[in-house]
């Protein structure tokens, strides 16, 4: 009977570790927009994150249907090893003014399909980069609707936008939070890209995303660390506790 105090802490070590794990777990699960905010009125590179959730299937395909409504004069892909990007346009209702053009169609979808031999399987996940602009200035978030496909037929449909007061939906729709740029940076970015290139800013700017993507990273990375070093610290210390129990109880009989 005197080692029923050291199971009940052992079983509230796993309980405390689970319980961490489920709360850190959820933050890599869903397909997102990294980083996740970029400047109204500006270019941006920034990538589609895809985890793969499931353990007995590779995902090999990733659709993502770009807003019509806040439509982008200027989406290009970054070329993904062992990937084909196919871009799909459609026409507008109202002309998008561009450097002084009139655009009348725009990129609607993205599909990247993977090429034989080519997947992310269980446990992995892949980035997939597109440069967009010009951002709009009317709306303070992009919502990119998302199909991601298995190898095994499964599609999960990364489409649901939250609601006020609502609790996450299930499988979110990936989503880019846009912000107003500061007032100096807005006077100066009345300037037109270089003459014959749309992404005259873009140096720049896919700079910035990329430190920001890489601090990003960084963070998840530590988090993760210490979310590994909490569970270990509280499963060492449980069973310390039963061990010193244990000598106690064998010293005292």
């Amino acid at each position: 009977m005197r080692s029923l105090p050291a199971r009940r802490i052992a079983a509230v070590a796993a309980v405390a570790a689970s319980t961490v794990i489920a709360m850190a777990g959820p933050a890599f699960a869903h397909v997102t927009v990294q980083p996740g905010n970029a400047q109204q009125g500006g270019y941006s590179a920034v990538a589609f994150r895809v985890p793969n959730e499931n353990d007995n299937a590779a995902t090999v395909k990733l659709e993502v249907s770009l807003p019509m409504d806040h439509p982008m004069a200027s989406v290009r892909t970054e070329p993904v090893p062992g990937w084909t990007a196919t871009l799909e346009k459609s026409k507008l209702d109202k002309p998008l003014k561009s450097h002084g053009q009139d655009i009348n169609e725009a990129v609607s979808k993205i599909t990247w399909t993977a090429n034989e031999g080519t997947k992310i399987g269980p446990g992995q996940f892949q980035d997939f980069k597109v440069s967009l602009g010009a951002l709009p200035t009317d709306t303070e978030k992009l919502t990119f609707k998302a199909l991601q496909t298995y190898d095994n037929g499964d599609v999960v449909r990364w489409i649901e936008e939250p609601k006020e007061g609502q609790p996450e939906p299930a499988k979110p729709a990936p989503s880019l939070t846009l912000t107003a740029a500061p007032a100096k940076a807005a006077a100066g970015s009345s300037a037109s890209p270089a003459a014959g290139d749309h992404h005259g800013g873009d140096a720049a700017k896919g700079g910035e995303s990329a430190a920001q993507a890489s601090s990003s990273s960084d963070d998840s990375t530590a988090r993760t660390l210490g979310v590994v070093g909490i569970v270990v610290g509280v499963i060492g210390a449980a069973l310390g506790v039963a061990g010193l129990r244990r000598k106690n109880s064998s010293s005292a009989s």
